[in-house]
């Protein structure tokens, strides 16, 4: 099978050749950030004292001994703050690309409604927000 690029002829597997061969560079820089971290553990291992004794083996949290179960409340209010925290922080991922393509000729009014319904989703979910009370701070 052949295939015709530029008025050259590549067979198949000089395109898979080529094709591979620009990915070199990544499986190098991956191997090479794989091997990196596994040094770094290795040598971190290598290095440290190993001195165990039952204080540094008792379960340590800001300087207090522990006493009593390990079970504390935790108000979910700070969780669904970090949820939409999340929500909006992906919302402005999307917001930079679609505003780069917007401007490219011929996607002007596709991408603009396409945003909007994204943007009419985000504001369904800030609006049952509001309206469970969970942006009110008490």
């Amino acid at each position: 099978m052949r295939e015709t690029l530029g008025g050259t002829t590549l067979a198949a597997a000089d395109v898979a050749a080529g094709y591979f061969r620009s990915y070199s560079a990544v499986g190098l820089l991956a191997v090479v950030g794989v091997l990196f971290v596994a040094v770094a553990f290795g040598a971190g291992r290598l290095l440290r004292p190993v001195v165990p004794t039952p204080e540094k083996l008792l379960t340590y949290e800001c300087g207090v001994d522990p006493v009593g179960e390990g079970w504390a409340h935790t108000q979910v209010r700070y969780y669904v703050y970090a949820f939409l925290y999340v929500i909006f922080a992906v919302d402005s991922i999307f917001l930079f690309p679609w505003a780069t393509i917007f401007a490219a000729p011929g996607y002007g009014a596709t991408t603009l409604v396409e945003m909007f319904v994204f943007l009419g989703f985000l504001a369904v979910g800030l609006l049952y927000a509001y309206k469970k009370g969970v942006l009110t701070w008490t």
